[in-house]
């Protein structure tokens, strides 16, 4: 577009190129305005009695894990429990917040 513009305007160069920064400047500080609300509302999901009753075993399970040298368990169920928890209420607050 910048490139249209000159050939348009004939002009000089560099004075079509001070307009452009600050066209793209403002562009930059609506993009960091953005906020995702899935973030914050898996946050307080996280915190809810029933999410950090999973997250404690999923805890527990990964220390156990690592503790020991060799072992095949893995802590797969429990994470999906976690997840699914967490997901369930979010599933339930998330669209209230999209317009």
């Amino acid at each position: 577009m910048v490139f249209e513009k000159k050939m348009l305007t004939h002009g000089d160069p560099d004075d079509e190129e001070e307009d452009a920064p600050a066209e793209e400047e403002e562009e930059e500080e609506e993009e960091e305005e953005l906020v995702d609300p899935l973030e914050a509302i898996r946050a307080k999901c996280e915190e809810t009695e029933h999410c950090v009753h999973y997250k404690e075993r999923l805890e527990l399970c990964e220390t156990r894990v690592s503790s020991r040298s060799n072992t095949d368990e893995e802590c797969t169920e429990e994470l999906f429990d976690f997840l699914h928890a967490r997901d369930h209420c979010v599933a339930h607050k998330l669209f209230h917040n999209v317009k």
